[in-house]
């Protein structure tokens, strides 16, 4: 390559920020700049490349494939620089920031515990959770990994399954003071369920009460699985929740266990040539290891 045309490593760098964050404007404050510099920066690397490294989507900035490769090598540049106040130390390939995406649970009782015990092995490494439920992605700017209910449809990511969850019918003890414990599924159709906003809901694997109690009206809905979690607790109604969300409040009661018992699968979903990175690889090997550690929690008490 030719030394004019060589792509510096700042350049590679603002890259990086701009796959991370999906926008100019977000990578430029990330990096104290303003964007249109952030601009000038892309189109200088693109022009040392001789190609596009970034494309214009829906939502945000994605990478091409030369963009992928050449964040790739901006990882490699960051993760050095991370070590320079490091002294004679041996740099720590697992070392930088890495975003991902998961649903609200996991978020809170495997990502953050996997991270937190990660970050003792190597201090130097930052982890961005995004809690969101929703489809995997071929490519979602801005991310390293995520973590989704259900079996992807991706062709060029990789997706490995990380084990199963259990959701259960679930009110509080109050709540059956008051109205009553049903006994069978159709006496539990009589009662209102808190659940996810359906219009809103982009899994399909998530849309069972269509399935399992299709009778069952609405009381009060939510796209977050903590608002679920309260809310049957106040006493909204019965929740279809997770059991490892739901079995560590005691004043909520588990219903008709043998009758509604439904697993769901985790899959991690990644690049491979986000896998490629050492930080990023890391986490995943990471929230394997946690997910393995907490199959009987996600299993669930009466699992």
């Amino acid at each position: 390559m030719d030394a004019a045309k060589r792509p510096r490593a700042d350049d590679l760098l603002v890259l990086l920020a701009v796959a991370r964050t999906g926008r100019y404007t977000s990578a430029a404050t990330h990096l104290g700049l303003d964007h249109t510099t952030v601009a000038r920066r892309i189109a200088a690397l693109e022009d040392a490349l001789g190609g596009r490294v970034v494309a214009q989507s829906a939502t945000g900035w994605e990478l091409t494939d030369l963009g992928r490769s050449a964040a790739e090598t901006g990882g490699r540049i960051e993760a050095a620089l991370s070590q320079l106040d490091g002294g004679a130390e041996t740099p720590d390939p697992v070392s930088g920031v890495v975003r991902m995406s998961a649903t609200d649970g996991f978020s809170a009782y495997i990502a953050a515990p996997a991270v937190a015990a990660l970050r003792i092995a190597h201090p130097r490494l930052t982890v961005e959770i995004v809690a969101a439920t929703r489809r995997a992605a071929e490519h979602r700017a801005g991310l390293d990994l995520e973590v989704v209910v259900g079996a992807p449809q991706t062709r060029r990511a990789h997706a490995v399954k990380l084990g199963t969850y259990t959701l259960g019918m679930y009110a509080s003890r109050d709540y059956l003071a008051r109205v009553g414990t049903p006994s069978s599924a159709a006496e539990l159709e009589q009662h209102q369920l808190v659940y996810f906003v359906d219009s809103m809901l982009q899994v399909d694997a998530l849309d069972l009460p269509r399935r399992l109690v299709p009778r069952m009206q609405d009381g009060l809905t939510s796209t977050n699985v903590f608002v679920h979690v309260e809310a049957t607790r106040a006493g909204a109604g019965i929740g279809l929740l997770p059991c490892f969300a739901a079995d560590r409040h005691p004043d909520l009661v588990r219903l008709l266990p043998t009758v509604f018992a439904e697993k769901l699968p985790y899959f991690l979903v990644a690049r491979p040539e986000s896998l490629r990175l050492p930080a990023v690889s890391a986490l995943a090997a990471a929230l394997r290891a946690q997910t393995r550690a907490s199959k009987a929690m996600l299993d669930g008490a009466s699992g």
